[in-house]
C-alpha cells in the first residue's frame, strides 16, 4: 500500500493505462470507418446493412476493411439483443478470441454499467481494455475509510499488473471443495475489483469416501503433482489413492460433475451476472427460474437474433438454445425450418416436449430410489429415465406418422376400388334384367 500521504501509484498506472490506448480509434471513428466501407461497398453493388438501430448487421465488409484500417488490432462482432426490454450489446467472440475480456465485459454490459453507441457494430480488443479501464476508474468507491482505500488502490495495483493477460488467458486453479474455491493467484483480484462473481462446477461427490480422501483438498495443479507423486511411491496405499485420483480426473473430463452442478445452481442467486469457468473457457451465466444459462457468444450466431443463452442442465454440454426471455429458441436451420408460421410450430413442439418431460419426471416413483444413494448415481439414474422416456415418445410420434402416412397412401386406390365395385353392383341387375327380357316370350 502506498503512505497515506502519496498519491496512489496504481491511480496513475490506471489512468497511464487508459491515456496509453488514446490513440486507439474511438468508437466513432471506428464506426464512421465502417459507415464509409459500406458506402463504398453499395456504390460497387454490395449489400448493405440494415439502417435501422434495432437490429445493426455486421457484413464481411465492415470486418475487413476495419481489418485494413487497424491492422494487427483484434476486431470483434457486436450482437446487439433485447435484453429487460432495453437493445443491449453482447460482444461476440471468433476463435481465437480472449474469452476473460469478453466475459467480463459481456457481464458490465448485460448490467449496464457499461454502455456502447447504439449503432456500434464492431469493437477492437483495445478499445475493450479502454472501456474496461475507464470503468474501473469509475467505480473507485468515493466516501471509505483510509484502511479500505489502501486495500483498495493495493488491488487496483495487483490488478493492473496483469490486466493486459485478459486477452490472452488468466491462470485460474480450481479446488474440489467449493464451487467459488480456486487457489488465490492475482488473475483472482480482477474479478473482485469488478465485483463480478466466478463460479465452477467441478467438485468431488462428498458421498464417495475414497475420492474425498484421494483428491483432499487439493487444487488441480496440486492433484496432478500427487498422482504423479503416488504412481513413484512403493507404498500400495499410496499407489491407489492415486489411481483413484487419476480416475477422477479422467471420469470428469468436462471438467463439471453432477454434485458440483447442483451445488452450482444453489449457489448462484436468481438473476445474478456472473463468470463460469471451465476447461480453460470463460463464459457470461446468469440464474433464471432456478435454471443456469450460459450466454452464447460464438459468432457463427451473429445474424440469429433469437438465440441468446444457452442452458446448463447436464454435464454433456449439450443445452437448449433459449431468446433473451428465456423461451426455447432453436437456431433456424435453412433446410428444415421456415420462417414465420413454421418457426412458431417448431417453437410451440419444443415447449410442448418440455412440458411433457417435466411432467414424466415429476411422475417418478421416488420411494423406489433406495436410500444413500450418491446425488452422482442418482442424476444418472433420472438422466436415463428421462433418455428412456424421449426415446420412447419419438418412437411413438414416428410410428404414429408412419400410420397416417400409410392410411393416407391407400385411402385413394381404395375408394377407387370401392367405386368400381359399386359401379358393377348397378350394371348386373341391368345386364340380368336385359338377358331376362330376351329370354321371355310375350302372349298376345
Amino acid at each position: 500500500p502506498s503512505p497515506p500521504g502519496e498519491e496512489s501509484r496504481s491511480l496513475d498506472s490506471l489512468e497511464s493505462f487508459s491515456n496509453l490506448h488514446s490513440c486507439c480509434p474511438s468508437s466513432s471513428e471506428l464506426n464512421s470507418d465502417a459507415e464509409e466501407a459500406v458506402v463504398a461497398a453499395a456504390a460497387a453493388g454490395g449489400p448493405a446493412p440494415e439502417p435501422e438501430g434495432d437490429r445493426p448487421a455486421a457484413g464481411s465488409q465492415l470486418l475487413s476493411a476495419s481489418k485494413e484500417r487497424f491492422p494487427g488490432q483484434s476486431v470483434y462482432h457486436i450482437k446487439w439483443v433485447r435484453w429487460k426490454e432495453e437493445n443491449t450489446p453482447v460482444i461476440t467472440q471468433n476463435e481465437n478470441g480472449p474469452c476473460p475480456l469478453l466475459a467480463i465485459m459481456n457481464v458490465l454490459l448485460l448490467a449496464w454499467k457499461i454502455k456502447l453507441p447504439p449503432m456500434m457494430e464492431i469493437i477492437t480488443a483495445e478499445q475493450l481494455m479502454e472501456y474496461l479501464g475507464d470503468y474501473i476508474l469509475d467505480a473507485k468507491p468515493k466516501e471509505i475509510s483510509e484502511i479500505q482505500r489502501l486495500n483498495y488502490e493495493q488491488n487496483m495495483s495487483d490488478a493492473m499488473a496483469i490486466l493486459h493477460k485478459l486477452q490472452t488467458g488468466l491462470d485460474v486453479n480450481v479446488k474440489f471443495t467449493g464451487v467459488r474455491v480456486f487457489e488465490y493467484t492475482p488473475e483472482c483480484i480482477v474479478f473482485d475489483l469488478l465485483d463480478i462473481p466466478l463460479y465452477h462446477g467441478w467438485l468431488v461427490d462428498p458421498q464417495v469416501a475414497d475420492i474425498v480422501k484421494a483428491v483432499g483438498n487439493c487444487s488441480y495443479n496440486q492433484l496432478v503433482e500427487k498422482i504423479i507423486s503416488c504412481k513413484q511411491s512403493d507404498n500400495s496405499e499410496l499407489v491407489s489413492e492415486g489411481f483413484v485420483a487419476e480416475q477422477f480426473l479422467n471420469n470428469t473430463a468436462t471438467q463439471l460433475t453432477y454434485h458440483g452442478l447442483c451445488e452450482l445452481t444453489s449457489a448462484v442467486q436468481e438473476g445474478e451476472l456472473c463468470v463460469f469457468f471451465r476447461n480453460n473457457h470463460f463464459s457470461t451465466m446468469t440464474k433464471y427460474k432456478g435454471q443456469l444459462y450460459l450466454l452464447v457468444t460464438d459468432q457463427g450466431f451473429l445474424t440469429e437474433e433469437k438465440v441468446v443463452w444457452e442452458s446448463l442442465h447436464n454435464v454433456d454440454g449439450d443445452g437448449n438454445f433459449c431468446d433473451s426471455e428465456f423461451h426455447l429458441r432453436p437456431p433456424s436451420d435453412p433446410e428444415t425450418v421456415y420462417r414465420g408460421q413454421q418457426d412458431q410450430i417448431d417453437q410451440d413442439y419444443l415447449m410442448a416436449l418440455s412440458l411433457q418431460q417435466e411432467q414424466q419426471n415429476q411422475e417418478i416413483n421416488w420411494e423406489q430410489i433406495p436410500e444413500g444413494i450418491s446425488d452422482l448415481e442418482l442424476a444418472k439414474k433420472l438422466q436415463e429415465e428421462e433418455d428412456r422416456r424421449a426415446s420412447q415418445y419419438y418412437q411413438e410420434q414416428e410410428q404414429a406418422a408412419a400410420q397416417v402416412q400409410q392410411v393416407q397412401g391407400a385411402a385413394s386406390p381404395a375408394s377407387g376400388r370401392q367405386s368400381g365395385s359399386n359401379e358393377r353392383k348397378r350394371k348386373e341387375p341391368r345386364e340380368k334384367e336385359r338377358e331376362k327380357e330376351k329370354n321371355s316370350c310375350v302372349l298376345l
